[in-house]
């Protein structure tokens, strides 16, 4: 499928896979409104503020983007989402549970809805989902439960749209070297580079390169799932290292 000329929305797009997605996508030809907190740091057609978390700002921002893209969407990559902590589960808070289940479940469910109006015949949403997504890792509760919420809520509207001509994807991806890891480690720059030390992780272009090659299909096919990790990864706990 040719991209020229079509229009996309992707959440969390300032840096890591988003920007990476942005980046592509502009290439091929898509004029693309893009949404993150960090909105000084979004290269786009059109760049807006948007957090995922608060009904308010999601409103608006959809109002925003569509009126910029001309009333229509092609494509919506829900995007936005993070991690925070790699603990046991009994030494969780309220707080981080809140965050991580708020960013990356409620704020794809919310943005699915207030963009599907919008979302024109032969459609694309896309979600970044995670390897946590299918098979739990420990000190990860939360965000192995907020991976297989958003997991089931994409089986769940693809059954509700069956019969219309909109495609859904997730890509589930592994150990990815972004701004991740120093999210979740809430800045600890040493314990985010540890994560990556002693392994070729993929980067975000990788998996931009995924969402990519889902859009670029023909329209009556329609890749449901891409799980994609770094080579030396086996599940999301077992990663093999250089010594």
């Amino acid at each position: 499928m040719d991209l020229s000329g079509k229009t996309a929305i992707v959440t969390g797009a300032s840096s890591g896979i988003g920007a990476a997605t942005v980046r592509l996508l502009r290439a091929a030809g898509v004029t693309v409104a893009a949404g993150a907190r960090r909105v000084e740091r979004i290269d786009a057609d059109v760049a807006l503020p948007l957090d995922v978390t608060d009904p308010e700002s999601c409103d608006a921002f959809t109002s925003e983007a569509v009126a910029a893209l001309g009333g229509g969407i092609d494509i919506l990559y829900n995007n936005a989402g993070l991690a925070l902590g790699r603990y046991p589960f009994w030494e969780s808070t309220e707080e981080d549970e809140a965050t991580v289940l708020h960013t990356n479940v409620d704020g794809a469910i919310r943005m699915t809805r207030l963009c599907l109006p919008y979302i024109r015949d032969e459609g694309h949403i896309l979600f970044t989902g995670s390897i946590a997504g299918r098979q739990a890792y420990e000190n990860a509760a939360s965000y192995v439960a907020a991976k297989f919420g958003i997991r089931g809520f994409v089986y769940a509207l693809r059954e509700d749209l069956l019969g219309r001509p909109i495609r859904i994807t997730t890509v589930d991806a592994g150990l990815t070297e972004t701004e991740f890891s120093l999210v979740r480690y809430k800045g600890d720059t040493a314990k985010a580079s540890a994560v990556y030390e002693g392994v070729e992780a993929m980067t975000a272009e990788d998996i931009a390169a995924c969402v990519l090659f889902a859009l670029t299909r023909p329209a009556h096919v329609n890749v449901d799932e891409i799980v994609v990790k770094a080579t030396a990864q086996s599940s999301g706990g077992r990663i093999f290292r250089r010594t």
